[in-house]
């Protein structure tokens, strides 16, 4: 389904001069959601600008210039995926996260290789569509607010005649007066509640599932594209309030006045030029097999996307996809093994390593407070809608690091989603009661952290199942 821009929600697209952003620039821009590991910005930032350079050399040259790929490498929860997810925000690239892991080797039942190529034109395309909706948004909301009055006061006539202005002629015929007094109504929300017929349309379902799980979108095949016609349109009459009849005209008209072929074009274009892949758990397909393994070979799938992220033509059902220039970001603990256990092919393919610090008191503090995102206002946000203000001290703050960085260290490390956990805990009574708390105003200071955590801290057993 498309989707649909327009009324209330109707935004237009932040346009970014990325010709203008200078690696320090995107730095900063990263900082304002991630805290610390500034040599893995600066490696995303440069691979960022020089995709920027490229851009600006002659073709014959820019050809032979391929994205230098980034093989992050760091425990859980430090800010890989953050960082990746953030740069192709800043640059508006079509941009996927994949577990390696999930992947198998050719001739084994389950995903392969390919299909993030295809998941990755797919977000391209819709990225493409919201672009081209608003553009055509003016012009889609003229045509819908003229099918509502259609819809509304049927034209007693094939030729009426639309006044530029809201003003009425009293020299008009009747039914072009009643016409403009409706839309006047209409643009006021007066009639909103009113009920109306529309035609429709609905497709059902053309997809089938296959044994395993795999469906024909996970393998880049579309029924109604392959057979068209044999799934005809059906129309369905409906009635509804003339406010969500609005919504399903407007999107309808976007999709008839947008160029689906252009569309598509832009959308591998921007694919092959600006796509960025971020293939986590890299790590847990390191190593050759010691043999008499029957379980899909880590071997085979380092083989199996090595001419991906080297270069090829994948097969879409949008056309061909070239690899060639997407950016591929790699990340792993590396706890087991190492990036040397990378076949020699794979390791030659992300020239630039990054290694990621494990997160300090300190980092864990500001990450509960500096990030525009951060956890502590996200909770502050949320009571907020049903008037609760919450107010964290400074010792709290650091109260809840130390405890972080404590159950860090004595059991599963995994960074910073260890926050979510024990703020989820800390503030459950709070969550749970909102806006029936007589006392609107909740401070949070290092004796209530102590009150609510300091048993679950304490008691080694108890923490590993709740925190």
């Amino acid at each position: 389904m498309a989707i649909y821009l327009g009324g209330e929600v109707k935004q237009a697209l932040e346009k970014r001069n990325l010709d203008d952003l200078t690696p320090r620039q995107i730095v900063e821009e990263l900082d304002k959601y991630v805290v610390g590991q500034d040599a893995a910005k600066k490696a995303v930032a440069v691979a960022l600008r020089n995709r920027i350079r490229r851009q600006k050399l002659p073709e014959e040259i820019a050809q032979d210039v391929l994205p230098k790929n980034i093989l992050m490498i760091g425990t859980t929860g430090v800010g890989k995926t953050e960082i990746a997810r953030r740069l192709a925000r800043i640059a508006d690239s079509p941009f996927i996260k994949i577990e390696a892991s999930k992947f198998t080797e050719v001739g084994y039942v389950g995903r392969d290789v390919e299909s993030m190529i295809r998941e990755l034109t797919e977000i391209a395309v819709e990225m493409s569509k919201q672009s081209a909706y608003v553009d055509v948004l003016a012009t889609a909301e003229e045509n819908t607010e003229e099918k509502l009055l259609d819809l509304l006061f049927p034209p007693t006539s094939l030729h009426y005649q639309t006044p530029d202005s809201d003003r009425i002629d009293p020299s008009q015929p009747p039914q072009n007066r009643t016409r403009e007094k409706l839309r006047d109504q209409l643009r006021k929300g007066d009639l909103d509640d009113r009920l109306i017929e529309i035609d429709t349309q609905d497709r059902g379902n053309t997809t089938i599932d296959f044994v395993g799980g795999q469906g024909m979108e996970e393998m880049g095949v579309n029924l109604k594209d392959m057979f068209g016609n044999l799934f005809p349109t059906k129309t369905v009459r409906r009635k509804m309030k003339v406010v969500d009849a609005r919504a399903y005209l407007l999107r309808d008209e976007q999709e008839n006045l947008v160029d689906m072929e252009q569309i598509v074009r832009a959308a591998i274009k921007k694919t092959e030029n600006s796509g960025i892949i971020f293939l986590d758990e890299i790590d847990k397909i390191a190593g050759r097999e010691s043999g008499g393994n029957p379980d899909v070979s880590r071997e085979g799938v380092q083989r199996d996307l090595l001419p991906i992220v080297e270069g090829t033509n994948v097969n879409t059902k949008y056309g061909m996809v070239n690899t060639e220039h997407i950016l591929f970001i790699a990340a792993g603990a590396f706890h087991v093994s190492k990036p040397s256990d990378l076949i020699p092919e794979l390791q030659g393919r992300f020239p630039i390593r990054v290694e990621l610090e494990s997160l300090t008191i300190d980092d864990l503090k500001r990450i509960l407070t500096q990030p525009k995102n951060s956890l502590i206002k996200q909770y502050q946000a949320l009571l907020n809608t049903e008037g609760v203000q919450l107010e964290f001290t400074e010792d709290a703050i650091t109260k809840l690091a130390e405890m972080t960085a404590e159950i860090n260290k004595s059991t599963e490390n995994i960074g910073a989603r260890r926050l979510h956990t024990l703020l989820e805990k800390l503030l459950e009574e709070i969550s749970f009661l909102g806006n029936e708390l007589e006392e609107k105003l909740q401070l949070i200071d290092a004796q209530f952290v102590e009150a609510r955590l300091g048993g679950l801290i304490q008691d080694q057993n108890l923490r590993q199942y709740i925190l």
